[in-house]
């Protein structure tokens, strides 16, 4: 790799249908949408270009206002990824390419963080998918079903995410009547952070794949590419984010620290 940093790509999906909270991409926070905010950070992350991917006409307007480049996509795709293979594919990508996958609702994502992850992409050949973890501290986000757990082999490659606890501290958890008040001091626990950094050849592979048995019963996707036998490597994040924006109450909480963050961004 280059003094210069990784060659990578950010194109980010974006959806204006949301369950909990409609209209999410074009909710204002201090002023700009919340897809500006997530396209800000993007661009300060040193990509070669920054694409909002989607497939509503309100959103590409949105975005064209405030100077983001947009590719209108088919409105059949059944995930984010599937949206991203379109865009790659439409912009003729090189298979070696280096693709990093930002949700719409990151309005705090790092971007040291895209670059880290870009980065391990490329300097693990042996992967086609990279993205990154953080620490858990605290049992009660081990046993959360809506943090995502990852345990690596001893190189930092996936060998399974989880919305269980993982791994399961037999002796530990069996001695707590299976809820301890705090992790055992013995072992790692590992978070996984929603960020993807995608080799084009494998990013327009991944929408024939077929679905995994464990992909649907834990609803996490990645876990059709390690049942498909793509390595992804998993980084510890040497700057891990808040959670994303799901709800008024996370709203409210990013309009909070926005200040501060966007101060981060400007340094860089």
């Amino acid at each position: 790799m280059s003094g210069q940093g990784p060659r990578f790509r950010v194109a980010i999906p974006a959806r204006y249908a949301s369950t909990r909270l409609p209209g999410k991409p074009l909710r204002l926070l201090a002023g700009r949408t919340l897809l500006e905010h997530v396209y800000r950070r993007a661009s300060a992350s040193g990509a070669l270009e920054v694409v909002i991917a989607t497939d509503d006409p309100r959103i590409q307007a949105a975005a064209e206002q405030f100077g983001a480049p947009v590719c209108l996509t088919s409105s059949a795709h059944l995930s984010g990824t599937d949206r991203l293979a379109e865009v790659a594919e439409r912009y003729a990508w090189p298979e070696d390419a280096i693709v990093v996958n930002l949700q719409g609702d990151e309005p705090q994502m790092p971007p040291a963080l895209m670059r880290q992850v870009a980065a391990e992409l490329e300097r693990h050949p042996a992967a086609g998918i990279a993205t990154a973890c953080a620490r858990i501290r605290q049992a009660a986000e081990a046993f959360d079903p809506n943090a995502v757990k990852v345990a690596r082999d001893r190189e930092g490659f996936a060998l399974y995410f989880s919305r269980a606890p993982l791994p399961w501290h037999r002796e530990a958890f069996r001695a707590a009547g299976g809820r301890p008040d705090e992790l055992p001091a013995d072992t790692a626990w590992f978070r996984h952070i929603g960020l993807y950094a995608y080799r084009v050849a494998v990013l327009r592979r991944f929408p024939r794949l077929e679905p995994a048995p464990l992909e649907r019963a834990e609803a996490l996707e990645q876990l059709r590419a390690l049942w498909h036998g793509i390595r992804i490597y998993v980084a510890e994040a040497t700057e891990a984010p808040p959670p994303g924006v799901d709800t008024e109450a996370d709203l409210a909480r990013v309009a909070a620290g926005l200040a501060a963050s966007e101060q981060q961004v400007e340094r860089g």
